[in-house]
């Protein structure tokens, strides 16, 4: 038997945590990890308290067919990167890597899966260091968070900057 990569490791814990999520649209695990150690674990979900999506029957994103990446002060959920950051000591997260695993409703991998533009800046802000994605069964993809800070894209040519 061959022994699990260790990268693929924790990207199949991240999946296993998605299964926890409750949107009806697409659901996202997120671990972050430092030597080799799981500081924090989080998933889709709305904030303590109200009520799912999964709940109510209905997704609002989706009823008013808003495309992936617009609108999303009107999703009631908290994604899994910011779940996960809520959840960890800022400390623990400087120079820390995220595991991050993303499913539509259908149960597939979702494509070019990233984070969405308030994530990244909580991510750079955490002060983690590195993102992976799962692509597939064992593959990924890895950013380095240097890169976002460098390329900034909210200083987009619309804003006239």
């Amino acid at each position: 038997m061959e022994r699990r990569d260790k990268i693929n490791y924790y990207l199949d814990i991240a999946e296993t945590v998605m299964e926890r999520g409750t949107c009806l649209r697409r659901n996202y695990g997120t671990i972050i990890v430092k030597n080799d150690e799981i500081i924090s674990t989080g998933y889709t979900g709305a904030p303590r308290g109200r009520k799912n999506c999964i709940d109510l029957g209905c997704c609002r994103r989706e009823s008013l067919n808003i495309p992936r990446g617009q609108r999303y002060e009107l999703c009631r959920s908290v994604h899994s990167e910011a779940n996960a950051i809520i959840s960890a000591p800022r400390n623990e997260m400087i120079g820390a890597t995220i595991y991050l695993v993303g499913k539509d409703r259908q149960g597939n991998l979702v494509e070019n899966a990233s984070s969405c533009a308030m994530c990244k800046r909580m991510i750079i802000n955490a002060g983690i260091e590195k993102v992976i994605i799962r692509t597939g069964k064992d593959t990924y993809s890895i950013i380095n968070v240097q890169d976002w800070i460098d390329n900034d894209d909210s200083l987009s040519d619309e804003l006239g900057y």
